[in-house]
């Protein structure tokens, strides 16, 4: 670049400061609008348009909603990613910008990151204008994060990642406060799938459990025991957790039902034993209900892989960090069995996921991700863009 970096790091901080009002108002219009995975379509005008004036060139993804847009030029290509969809999740804060949406909020944080990739947008855009982008950065406002198998899949197929050296994105974490950046190399999140589990049966009379097939029987010992025993078939290294979320069968004390169901998620840290389990699933569910006669049916939905940051491209985060908003900003954080579709990303271009800090400064304890009480610190937005900008330029 013709200016030295450390005159263009200590410029963003000033853009930065310039469009932090803006971001918020952002950030509160998504939040009070919240759409979920593929249905993010006033989410994804908002952002076109705010693009367009910004004198960039969006492109809606194929699937009509999410976007990809290009800033400035070159023959490298740094991206930077942000989830733009909400969850079924009903918002109990009380906030003049709360869901306006019945049953749905963004309680995962996507309204600040994708503030804070506007406001990067907004930043870069200025400083091509001014000749002061050197190189050509991608950013992703990708749909339909927190749908299985994941937004970033149709993102790839069309050709989100072509020319793409490194990729990086950031997520909300109310374990850390608001300043802090969690940083690790390796193994950020876990693999994540879908299970579920049928049961079908010829029904019948409680008092005669013996002539059909107790179904509720059969459905109590497979939610109890398809755990336990898929931890005696994968190496307990591997960290692998089965926890079910749903459970529904019959509606009469008195009658054995038909059809009954399991539902939930498995998550693990090791992707070979991930790929392991897929198999073991269904044979195991098999086995433990075929005393019962009853039938079973699985269904095993792949989700991600575990998020595994490339230690190139946290160095580099790490001195984006140091350099913009000090040395003490900088943390550690440790692995999560939580699933990010991120990590499809990562098989394609090596890059990384930082950990954006949203506990209010001084408070002991926060409401966490996926609760109705979710509440991130607004503060968090801008260092989310300073930290963005400033890793588009040194990459």
């Amino acid at each position: 670049m013709t200016t030295s970096r450390s005159l263009l790091l200590s410029d963003v901080k000033s853009r930065v400061d310039e469009v932090r009002d803006e971001t918020v108002a952002i950030r509160r219009d998504l939040h009070a609008h919240p759409e979920l995975g593929w249905h993010e379509e006033r989410t994804t005008e908002v952002l076109r348009k705010r693009l367009l004036e910004a004198g960039l060139a969006p492109q809606v993804l194929p699937t009509g909603t999410g976007l990809i847009c290009d800033i400035g030029s070159g023959d490298t290509c740094v991206a930077l990613r942000a989830d733009i969809d909400a969850l079924p999740v009903t918002e109990t804060a009380e906030t003049p910008y709360r869901s306006s949406h019945a049953g749905v909020s963004h309680a995962c944080g996507h309204d600040v990151h994708t503030a804070a990739l506007m406001g990067a947008a907004l930043v870069l855009a200025g400083m091509s204008r001014d000749g002061l982008l050197q190189r050509r950065v991608r950013l992703i406002f990708q749909p339909a994060e927190e749908v299985m198998p994941g937004g970033a899949l149709s993102v790839i197929a069309a050709g989100g990642l072509e020319g793409v050296h490194r990729i990086y994105g950031l997520h909300c974490d109310p374990r850390l406060e608001v300043g802090q950046i969690g940083l690790r190399v390796g193994a950020l999140t876990a693999a994540a799938d879908r299970i579920l589990v049928r049961l079908i049966g010829p029904g019948g009379h409680t008092s005669r459990p013996h002539l059909t097939g107790d179904l509720v029987y059969a459905l109590a010992t497979l939610v109890t025991e398809l755990p336990a025993a898929l931890s005696r078939r994968v190496d307990p290294r591997a960290g692998m957790s089965l926890v079910w979320g749903r459970i529904t069968s019959g509606s009469a004390a008195n009658a054995i039902p038909a059809r009954g169901e399991a539902e939930g998620t498995l998550r693990c840290l090791d992707v070979s034993a991930w790929r392991l389990a897929a198999e073991l699933i269904p044979d195991l569910a098999a086995q433990l209900v075929a005393p019962y006669g009853v039938q079973v049916e699985t269904e095993v939905t792949h989700g991600v892989p575990p998020v595994m940051n490339d230690a190139l491209a946290i160095d580099v985060l790490r001195k984006a960090v140091e350099q913009t908003l000090g040395s003490a900003a900088v943390a550690s954080t440790d692995q999560s069995l939580g699933g990010e579709d991120f990590a499809w990303y990562l098989e394609h271009a090596p890059g990384a996921m930082a950990r954006l800090g949203v506990r209010p400064v001084g408070a002991t304890s926060a409401a966490d991700l996926h609760t109705p009480g979710f509440t991130p610190d607004e503060t968090a937005i801008a260092l989310g863009t300073t930290v963005l900008t400033s890793v588009a330029l040194l990459d």
